[in-house]
């Protein structure tokens, strides 16, 4: 529930044609205790004013000259996607009462005015006005969570698929290629089992750091799970556009890693498949990106492996049975 030093913290617009009664409004609110108080007297600039400083309450004069209140309405409900205006309508008309409702203002106010009425009804409006909005930061935080590890901060799985589908796409459209690369770190069960998973989670974090910092801003970084990550490049001409940035990749993680007392090392296996060369739905290349994973693991670690040889790939270079690589 907002507090009432938040409630008092709003920002609130007063829009009247009236400079008497603008001078009315702002005193009352200032002697409330009300700290973001702004007015003007032309109902054209309300909408420019409202997208540049996103009011919690605007306080509507419906009878002004040129643009009326229902006409300014009108205009703030396309900015208001949400569908809630925050506006409080002003008006000495009885029958403009409904009609204000009807064009989607929350409450009115009668002229003249009651202060204990203008009180109850602007800090009521903006009690639910606030409510609204941490309920829809609140829900933009759970679908953040649903979207991303907790632990690192990069996408998971489910909105990995879904970014490499976007990639392909784009590739796709623009007739070039794209890059899957299936990261595996080598030795890192040996500090979980020998420090303990608090280490492990801090090399983690380190590892996604670095991953991020050795990448592109338009490429994705992803965990899967585990000591599995993921790295999506879109853009790229051939496979040959792929290693520069694997090796980049495997020479980050390869740098020690300082934790609390101990110097850490630990290194980095991946796997490449290339859209539309090895495959060209998201399932087939991350399978084979995996089994070039896996061909990096048996050569020896600490390196990057592609293959055409996974029974996925366009061109098989021959029948390989999938081994897992633990």
């Amino acid at each position: 529930m907002p507090s009432r030093e938040d409630i008092l913290k709003a920002k609130i617009l007063v829009v009247d044609d009236s400079p008497d009664n603008i001078e009315l409004m702002e005193e009352i609110l200032r002697d409330e205790g009300y700290t973001s108080v702004s007015s003007t007297m032309l109902p054209a600039q309300v909408c420019p004013l409202h997208r540049q400083h996103n009011y919690d309450l605007i306080l509507l004069d419906l009878q002004m000259p040129g643009l009326n209140g229902f006409q300014v309405m009108k205009g703030l409900k396309e900015i208001e996607q949400g569908g809630y205006l925050p506006v409080l309508a002003l008006t000495a008309q009885p029958s403009f009462k409904i009609a204000a409702l009807e064009a989607g203002a929350r409450d009115f106010i009668s002229k003249p005015f009651d202060l204990l009425e203008v009180h109850k009804r602007i800090h009521n409006m903006l009690e639910v006005r606030l409510l609204y909005r941490e309920l829809a930061q609140y829900s933009r935080a759970q679908q953040e969570l649903a979207l991303h590890d907790p632990l690192t901060g990069l996408p998971n799985r489910r909105l990995l698929e879904d970014r490499i589908e976007t990639t392909l796409q784009h590739a796709s459209r623009n007739h070039h290629k794209a890059a899957i690369m299936y990261l595996d770190l080598d030795g890192f069960k040996a500090i979980n089992d020998t420090y303990g998973h608090a280490y492990g989670d801090e090399v983690l974090k380190t590892v996604a750091q670095r991953l991020l910092a050795s990448s592109r801003k338009e490429d994705t970084v992803a965990r899967l799970g585990g000591d599995e990550f993921m790295v999506v490049l879109g853009e790229v001409s051939g496979l040959s556009d792929a290693y520069g940035p694997a090796a980049k990749l495997v020479e980050a993680v390869s740098e020690p890693f300082f934790i609390n007392d101990l110097t850490l090392h630990l290194s980095t296996s991946i796997g490449i498949s290339i859209y539309p060369d090895d495959a060209e739905t998201v399932d087939a290349l991350i399978s084979i990106a995996d089994y070039a994973l896996y061909e990096a693991k048996r050569g020896g670690k600490n390196r990057y492996s592609s293959t055409s040889s996974h029974p996925a790939a366009k061109a098989p270079a021959g029948k390989v049975a999938l081994v897992p690589r633990r």
